[in-house]
């Protein structure tokens, strides 16, 4: 189930005895989380919630407080965060846990504690016992990445609620800013809101003007004005980005990255793999991959490899001369562009 899901369980019916709360996105583990605090109420708190570090709490510490009765209250909430016992590798420096302590508790659960498991990884280990006991007993609340339509509804559902009124293109211009990021989209939005706290109407021009592109996001642009031969504007977009700190190397490095996942893009969508199929094989986020594929179609293979090589020559002369980076980029463009007039 997601977040909307369990918080509407929770409000129906009591709360199972565990729960685990599994992916990578970290605005979903603090909603999921703030979600199981309200199980408790405010003034019991102190008493009766506990929230553990499975990096430097021991595992044993953490499931006494679980056995533990309720204090004046109806329930406890005992938080497990970062259990990467349960995944096939743990952090530097993080203290061993023994998985079994967990096995033995799920056996006999205590009935008036829930007990979370906020895991912020893709997914756990399968081969260990540890967690396919978890998964026969725990209620499984996912934190993965939204993908951009649900990251949208969620983000044009909480201006709504917040009593805003959203103009044509506003949340256009908000996805294309945070590469449809949800954490990044939440995280804009009280910056939004107060700004246009007086007439609560949220545009696509308030947007551009209080959040800016990312770094990614600035090189799209430049990867179109490059394969559009836009010499004028892509070296215009060149420099500002030079003129933003950005180093030519890291500038040049994102560009070899973009059109290396173009090509990949043109070849496996040639192959008729999906735009989900072709996110989750190339581990990016779903809406580069839509991206990729509007550009891809419309160039063929030799425009996105002679691009590519050229990058690739472009970063070799950075890092073994002394040449302006402003003017091997220049030369890059004049020589991509007449491989496309010849």
């Amino acid at each position: 189930m997601d977040i909307q899901e369990l918080s509407k369980q929770l409000k129906r019916a009591n709360p199972a005895m565990v729960y685990l709360v599994l992916g990578t996105q970290a605005v979903l583990q603090q909603e999921a989380k703030d979600v199981f605090l309200n199980l408790i109420p405010e003034e019991e708190r102190v008493m009766n919630v506990g929230s553990y570090d499975m990096e430097t709490t021991p595992l044993a510490d953490a499931l006494d407080d679980a056995m533990a009765a309720p204090f004046f209250g109806e329930r406890r909430l005992v938080i497990l965060n970062k259990p990467a016992f349960l995944t096939g590798g743990t952090s530097r420096g993080a203290l061993k846990q023994d998985g079994e302590v967990l096995r033995e508790y799920l056996k006999h659960p205590q009935p008036t504690t829930v007990l979370v498991l906020l895991a912020p990884y893709e997914k756990l280990d399968g081969r260990k016992g540890v967690v396919k006991d978890l998964k026969k007993l725990a209620v499984e609340v996912s934190a993965a990445p939204l993908d951009e339509p649900r990251a949208r509804r969620l983000v044009e559902q909480r201006f709504q609620a917040d009593g805003y009124q959203l103009g044509r293109g506003a949340i256009d211009e908000l996805v294309r800013r945070t590469n449809a990021d949800y954490g990044k989209m939440m995280a804009a939005v009280p910056v939004i809101e107060l700004a246009v706290y007086q007439d609560k109407r949220v545009t696509d021009a308030a947007v551009a003007g209080l959040v800016p592109q990312s770094l990614d996001e600035n090189v799209f642009d430049l990867v179109q004005a490059v394969l559009n031969r836009e010499q004028v504007e892509a070296v215009r977009l060149y420099r500002e980005l030079l003129g933003s700190q950005q180093a030519p190397l890291q500038i040049n490095a994102i560009l070899v990255s973009q059109f290396r996942l173009l090509l990949q893009i043109k070849v496996l969508s040639n192959r008729g793999l999906s735009q989900g199929t072709l996110a989750g094989q190339l581990k990016v986020h779903p809406y580069r991959v839509k991206l990729g594929l509007q550009t891809a179609r419309r160039f063929s293979m030799d425009d996105l490899s002679h691009a590519y090589l050229g990058l690739i020559r472009c970063e070799r002369a950075l890092k073994s001369t002394q040449q302006d980076p402003e003017l091997l980029f220049q030369l890059f463009l004049l020589q991509y562009t007449k491989q496309k007039v010849s």
